[in-house]
């Protein structure tokens, strides 16, 4: 998964992205890839969006675990973060919150707003969003890139592998 995720990163920026990774073990995971330690650790994605936007400045954001994001979304994103000169760019998904915050464009801005979200112990993904300048990828948008409930699909469980698995089957692709 983490070498799709990567690949559809390093296409979109023609950068190596960089992984946010706790675990002691993460630079064996994709050898070449810089890995960071949450700046804050225990805040969950949060904390891993405010160490992208402390290490790198404008990020493309992606959870390591959603393999089916789309190359031509992330270009979409990072895009929209500069023209509408946003502080951050999300795509509109189906999710509860309307908005996908784990694949999504982060600026600067974003950084010390996270820090004072995380000050009032509030870690919700989307909790720094009303102190900075937000820019949405229509849902509209999002379709010309596939169904935003497997774009946006995070593996989590065991049962979550076995249907990706089935997704990458039934795309033709593999699933490793």
């Amino acid at each position: 998964m983490l070498d799709r995720v990567a690949e559809a990163l390093l296409a979109a920026t023609g950068r190596p992205p960089i992984l946010i990774a706790n675990a002691p073990e993460a630079s064996a995971w994709l050898p070449g890839l810089a890995v960071y330690p949450d700046a804050v650790p225990g805040q969950g994605s949060v904390g891993g969006i405010l160490t992208a936007v402390e290490a790198a400045g404008a990020v493309l954001c992606v959870a390591w675990d959603m393999p089916f994001v789309a190359t031509g979304l992330l270009v979409e994103l990072a895009a929209l973060l500069a023209e509408a000169e946003a502080d951050a760019a999300l795509p509109e998904s189906d999710s509860r919150r309307g908005l996908e915050p784990l694949c999504a464009a982060y600026g600067p801005a974003c950084g010390p707003a996270i820090r004072a979200a995380l000050a009032r112990n509030d870690r919700r993904a989307v909790a720094f969003h009303e102190a900075v300048t937000v820019a949405r990828l229509a849902r509209g948008r999002v379709l010309q890139y596939g169904d935003p409930g497997v774009l946006f699909f995070n593996v989590n469980t065991p049962d979550d592998l076995v249907r990706a698995e089935a997704i990458w089957r039934a795309r033709g692709s593999s699933p490793s």
